[in-house]
C-alpha cells in the first residue's frame, strides 16, 4: 500500500508565499521532464521538491538549463533505483544521490533528504533525514536553501533566501562559522556566488568566511581548480577575483601570484572571451606573477599542483610565454617575427592565436601595458606570411633531408643544421622559398662527404 505524501510547511508555504516576508506568489517554470519525475516519486508516496540553483535562478527570471534542476526526496537511493530501474546512474549513492534520466534524456540528480552527522571541513558524513526542512537547514547560503514544489506551487523558504535574493545579500544559513567549518569549499563557493550574482556579503557571513580561509589548504586541489574554473568561465570574473584577494583566499590557493590581481588584470580577464577560461587563467598568471617568474617551468609547476590536465597546462603555458605585449622587435622586424612564430608554434597549434587574443585584450583593458597598433602590426604580418606560404619549420620547406643526401650529405645532425640555415634564409628573404633556388643554395654548401 502506498503511503500518503504529507507536507509540513507553514501556512505561508502552503499558499505559495515565501516564509521570509509575504512576497507574491513566484512564477517558476519547471521542465516537463522534471515534473514527471516528481509526479512518479510522489505517486509512490515519496515527497519530492526541486531545489538548489535552478530555483534561485528562476526567482531572478533566469531560465535554468534542463540539467541544472536537482531534486530532493524522501525516497532512499535504493528506492529511487528500484522505481526508475535502468534509467538510473549511481552518482554518489553513499551521499544519497542517484542520477535519473528524464523523459528528455537529460540526467537529473535526485538526492535523499539529508542532514550532517560529522563534518571534516572537506566533506561531511551525512545521514538521511525525514523532512525537507532538515535538508534545507544543512545548505550553505540562504539563496540556495529554497525549494519549489511545482505540483502545489509552493515555495519553501524558511531562511529568508528570497528576500536576500531581492536585496542582493549573500548570507549563510544559520551560523556562518559552523557552515564554513563544515566544508571549507563553501568559502570559494561564497566568493563565486557573490561575484556571479553581484551580491554583497552579509558582514557576519564575511567574518566567518575570512576566518575559514586557512582551512582551504585542507581541500583537494581538484576541488579548488573546479571552483576557479567556474569563476573564470563566468561573465564577470573580476567581481569574484576581487573578493578572492580581499579575503585572503587568493594568496592561500595561488601563492605564486605575488603581485595579486591588479585593476589591469581584472579588466583584461573580463575582456577576454568568457567561453575560454584557460586563456583567462593565462592572463591572470601573466599579471599576477612577478616579472621573470612566469617561466614555462614555474607555470607548469603551478598548474600541475592544481591538477590541470596535461593538455590544458600546455596551452596555458604556451599562451603565457608571450607575455603581456609583443616583445621588442617583433612588430618592426619581419625576421624576428617569423622566428618568434616558429618558436611558439612548436608549443601547440593555438599558441600564436592565443597570444594575439591576450595582447588585444590587454591593449583594450590596460593600454599602458601595450597598444593596439603594435598588436595589429604583428597580427597583420603573421597573416601576410601565412598568405605567402612562408614556412614556420623545416618541414614546411620545399626541400627535405633526402635532397641533401642525394647531393652527398651524410645523414645526421649536419643535415638538420643545413635545413635550419635554409629556413632562416627564407625568413630573411621570402623570395628564396622556391625548390630550385634552395637546391642551388644546397649545392653551394660544403657537403658532409664528397658525392660518389
Amino acid at each position: 500500500m502506498k503511503s500518503k505524501v504529507t507536507y509540513e510547511g507553514t501556512e505561508k508555504g502552503r499558499r505559495g508565499l515565501s516564509d521570509s516576508g509575504g512576497a507574491p506568489e513566484p512564477r517558476i517554470r519547471v521542465p516537463d521532464a522534471v515534473r514527471a519525475l516528481i509526479r512518479k516519486l510522489e505517486d509512490e508516496g515519496f515527497e519530492t521538491w526541486a531545489v538548489g540553483g535552478a530555483v534561485r535562478d528562476a526567482l531572478q527570471g533566469i531560465r535554468a538549463g534542463a540539467g541544472d534542476w536537482d531534486l530532493a526526496t524522501r525516497a532512499t537511493p535504493g528506492q529511487v533505483r528500484r522505481l526508475f530501474g535502468r534509467r538510473t546512474v549511481r552518482l554518489g549513492e553513499e551521499y544519497g544521490t542517484i542520477g535519473v534520466f528524464g523523459s528528455d534524456e537529460v540526467l537529473y540528480e535526485v538526492t535523499t533528504f539529508r542532514h550532517d552527522v560529522i563534518t571534516y571541513g572537506r566533506k561531511a558524513r551525512v545521514a538521511f533525514a525525514q523532512t525537507l526542512d532538515e535538508d534545507l537547514a544543512r545548505r550553505d547560503f540562504t539563496v540556495n536553501a529554497m525549494a519549489w514544489h511545482p505540483r502545489h506551487r509552493e515555495l519553501r523558504d524558511l531562511h529568508g533566501g528570497r528576500e536576500d535574493l531581492q536585496d542582493r545579500v549573500l548570507r549563510a544559513v544559520g551560523s556562518p562559522r559552523e557552515r564554513f567549518r563544515e566544508d571549507y569549499l563553501r568559502v570559494l563557493r561564497g566568493l563565486r556566488f557573490a561575484g556571479a550574482l553581484d551580491m554583497r556579503i552579509d558582514p557576519a557571513t564575511w567574518d566567518g568566511l575570512v576566518e575559514a580561509v586557512p582551512g582551504l589548504s585542507r581541500l583537494s586541489m581538484e576541488r579548488v581548480r573546479e571552483e576557479l574554473q567556474k569563476v573564470l568561465a563566468g561573465p564577470h570574473p573580476s567581481r569574484s577575483l576581487v573578493l578572492y584577494q580581499r579575503s585572503g583566499a587568493l594568496a592561500r590557493i595561488l601563492p605564486e601570484l605575488r603581485e595579486g590581481v591588479s585593476p589591469e588584470a581584472l579588466a583584461t580577464v573580463d575582456v577576454l572571451d568568457r567561453g575560454d577560461w584557460l586563456l583567462r587563467m593565462a592572463a591572470l598568471l601573466l599579471f599576477g606573477m612577478k616579472p621573470g617568474d612566469a617561466t614555462p617551468g614555474r607555470v607548469a609547476g603551478l598548474l600541475t599542483r592544481l591538477r590541470f590536465s596535461n593538455a590544458d597546462a600546455e596551452r596555458i603555458g604556451a599562451a603565457a610565454r608571450g607575455g603581456l605585449a609583443p616583445a621588442a622587435g617583433i612588430a618592426a622586424d619581419p625576421f624576428a617575427r617569423r622566428r618568434w612564430v616558429a618558436d611558439i608554434a612548436r608549443s601547440g597549434p593555438s599558441g600564436v592565436e592565443d597570444m594575439l587574443r591576450i595582447w588585444r585584450a590587454v591593449a583594450r583593458a590596460a593600454p599602458t601595458c601595450t597598444d593596439t597598433d603594435k598588436v595589429d602590426r604583428v597580427a597583420a604580418g603573421i597573416r601576410g606570411d601565412r598568405a605567402a606560404g612562408i614556412p614556420t619549420s623545416v618541414g614546411d620547406l620545399p626541400v627535405a633531408g633526402r635532397d641533401l643526401v642525394a647531393q652527398g650529405w651524410l645523414p645526421g645532425p649536419g643535415i638538420g643544421a643545413a635545413l635550419r640555415s635554409l629556413l632562416e634564409a627564407v625568413w630573411e628573404d621570402p623570395a628564396l622559398n622556391d625548390r630550385a633556388t634552395l637546391l642551388q643554395k644546397v649545392a653551394a654548401m660544403k657537403p658532409a662527404r664528397p658525392p660518389r
